[in-house]
């Protein structure tokens, strides 16, 4: 097996691909939406995201200023939406009205509401600012979630797979349905794989 051989570049692929919604704290500031796939956990107790922004967009200055932001994931049903977020700027539109999407309040925010037809968000508060290069990292605390009711089962275990969140592979939106197992199953018991994989197979 060979490789070929390639300079330097984010070759890290498939990440996610989600929409952040954000305000500036200045009274009667309007929200924005930015398209992000520079985003990732960084750390669990306490829960903690990072998103890198780009000095010029639109959206920066509100993140700074707030010291707020909110993850909304995406799926197959917001991908369009999502897009649009990304080529467009909200200095020349607004993009909630043209995606069709409400502004809800997000619990333990002040300013950064979160996409009430997204499966579901992370309410952070920025605790950290790097500057990268290209990019400024801010990594926010997660002070608060939503996920829609509908991916919940009756027994209160949660379905993420059933948004059909959206992954992007360089410039490439695709979706992660597909369950192949979960966390543990390389060792698990030949009953629990079996039992615990029934549950995804039969909501396809």
């Amino acid at each position: 097996m060979s490789f070929r051989r390639l300079d330097p570049f984010t070759m890290l692929s498939p990440v996610p691909a989600v929409m952040v919604s954000c305000c500036d704290k200045a009274e009667g500031a309007k929200p924005n939406i930015i398209t992000i796939a520079w985003v990732g956990t960084v750390n669990s107790d306490p829960p903690m995201v990072s998103i890198s922004v780009q000095k010029r967009r639109y959206s920066y200055d509100m993140i700074v200023n707030s010291g707020e932001f909110v993850v909304n994931l995406v799926g197959k049903k917001e991908c369009r939406a999502m897009d649009y977020c990304g080529v467009k700027s909200g200095r020349e539109t607004d993009k909630w009205a043209d995606c069709h999407y409400t502004p809800v309040p997000a619990e333990g925010l002040d300013y950064a509401p979160a996409i009430a037809e997204c499966p579901g968000f992370l309410a952070c508060k920025v605790r950290q600012t790097i500057e990268l290069g290209s990019h400024v990292m801010f990594i926010g605390e997660v002070v608060s979630c939503g996920v829609q009711e509908e991916l919940f089962d009756e027994d209160g275990s949660m379905h993420l797979e059933r948004a059909e969140l959206i992954t992007k592979a360089h410039g490439v939106y695709q979706k992660a349905t597909d369950v192949l197992g979960f966390f543990g199953y390389s060792v698990a018991r030949p009953d629990v794989l079996k039992r615990r994989m029934s549950v995804y197979r039969k909501k396809k």
